[in-house]
């Protein structure tokens, strides 16, 4: 069995590495796809008192010797699932054309799809939250339901092939819905 996670630079650590170790300690084959292989920076988003929104702080590095693969080189019918963490990183590689494909294959094959905090955005370039219900990062709000889909704020929404959660404080009922759909 094989998951593919996207990121890039900015990704939100914890939503990047506890898949990623997650994944691994269940004996799954992990792949990190990201517009170009290199060190990702990931980031740490957390709250200070007397601010109203998150503050975002340097993570940890995810090393490019570490399952690592460029976008352009994903052959998405390798993967049996897929997961969009959050941070930054949605903003930006949903403007690489090659990840579309990637992404959409998943939808069109009903493999999982896992997106959590900012990870939407990457759903909500491609047209596929449309008559869906989900969960992302309040703020997302908004976004998700003009674009046609149903916004509630819970822990963790499945529908059908599609796992959300809110940010990385969800990761554990996140990732247990994910693995429940992955290995059906």
């Amino acid at each position: 069995m094989k998951v593919l996670i996207i990121a890039g630079d900015a990704v939100e650590a914890q939503e990047l590495f506890y898949p990623y170790w997650r994944l691994k300690e269940e004996g799954i084959e992990v792949h990190v796809a990201v517009p170009n292989k290199k060190v990702i920076h990931t980031v740490v988003h957390d709250f200070e008192p007397g601010i109203e929104t998150y503050t975002e702080k340097p993570g940890y590095r995810f090393i490019e010797d570490w399952d690592m693969k460029s976008f352009k080189e994903v052959n998405p019918m390798e993967y049996n699932g897929l997961i969009i963490p959050g941070g930054r990183a949605p903003e930006y590689i949903r403007t690489y054309p090659e990840l579309e494909n990637i992404v959409k294959h998943f939808f069109e094959t009903g493999k999982p799809v896992a997106a959590i905090c900012h990870g939407p955005l990457v759903l909500l370039a491609y047209g596929l939250v449309k008559g869906r219900t989900l969960t992302a990062y309040m703020v997302l709000k908004p976004d998700i339901e003009q674009a046609g889909g149903k916004y509630v704020d819970k822990e963790v929404v499945v529908d059908g092939n599609l796992v959300t959660s809110r940010a990385w404080p969800d990761l554990p009922a996140f990732m247990r819905e994910f693995l429940k759909l992955l290995k059906k």
